[in-house]
């Protein structure tokens, strides 16, 4: 593709770079990324999507922004409390860089609609918060044969990692099979989550993004990335794929997708305002 010279000064920084240059430019360019979740998670990786010049963004969230979410959330700020966070994200997005083509779904995921959502897009990136959503990405993915790039967060510690059930590594579910029982495991808003620890796994997982579209470097397919924030430090553990997966095995028992409790069918949130 031709760059404008506006676009080769501002991705002159990657453009120099031999592992990217000008087609890997147009490779990001040309790419569609859909986003599940536009708050701790969501805000780094969609700044530095946009910023890196991935041409089509999709952000999912049905919420509406609140004070108590800026502590963690960048991608808002104090003016957008009450707005759609979907909407406020690509605000923030077209701020950075107007060559980016958002589009926003100002609703919840559910089993009814995710797979319509993301079958045109190329990468699947999960910011979510909580497990029934967590299970529908997956298995959503798996069914559409998408990649996924799946982070998480508690308190102070975070997680990455990569799921290709398509190309024979392991799904979400070789890892976790069920979601645990309700109220086992605290939310982050009963538990607390250090805000800076989600623009470390935010970052970690668009760093993945960029090199899955550019077909760069080792990915994390296969391998679980932990980061512990009070000890500052990283392990990597190898995510071997289980042969009596109920998903991606050749035992497989899930057919469909499937709405565990407190999944997102609800209805989006009346938001106060949007732009």
């Amino acid at each position: 593709m031709n760059f404008t010279e506006e676009q080769i000064e501002r991705y002159s920084r990657h453009i120099i770079l031999p592992e990217v240059g000008g087609k890997g430019q147009a490779k990001l360019l040309n790419s569609k990324v859909f986003v599940l979740g536009a708050g701790g998670l969501g805000s780094p990786i969609l700044l530095y999507l946009a910023a890196a010049g991935v041409g089509t963004i999709g952000i999912a969230d049905g919420d509406c922004v609140d004070l108590s979410n800026l502590q963690r959330q960048i991608i808002h700020d104090t003016s957008r409390v009450g707005t759609h966070k979907a909407l406020s994200a690509k605000k923030s997005i077209e701020a950075i860089n107007p060559d980016i083509n958002v589009v926003t779904y100002e609703e919840r995921l559910n089993a009814d609609n995710i797979r319509g959502i993301i079958k045109d897009y190329d990468i699947l990136l999960d910011g979510s918060d909580n497990f029934p959503t967590r299970y529908l990405m997956n298995d959503a993915a798996f069914f559409e044969k998408k990649t996924l790039i799946s982070g998480s967060m508690f308190r102070f510690d975070g997680q990455v990692t990569i799921f290709k059930p398509h190309e024979g590594q392991p799904c979400y579910r070789c890892l976790y099979p069920e979601p645990p029982p309700k109220g086992l495991v605290p939310s982050c808003q009963e538990a607390g989550v250090l805000g800076a620890l989600a623009g470390v796994v935010g970052v970690i997982q668009a760093v993945e993004t960029v090199k899955e579209i550019l077909g760069i470097g080792n990915g994390l397919a296969g391998h679980l990335l932990i980061f512990d924030a009070l000890g500052m430090n990283f392990r990597k553990v190898k995510v071997r794929r289980d042969p009596e997966c109920a998903l991606c095995s050749d035992k497989a028992t899930i057919k469909e997708l499937i709405t565990y409790e407190e999944a997102c069918e609800i209805q989006a949130a009346k938001c106060g305002h949007s732009f």
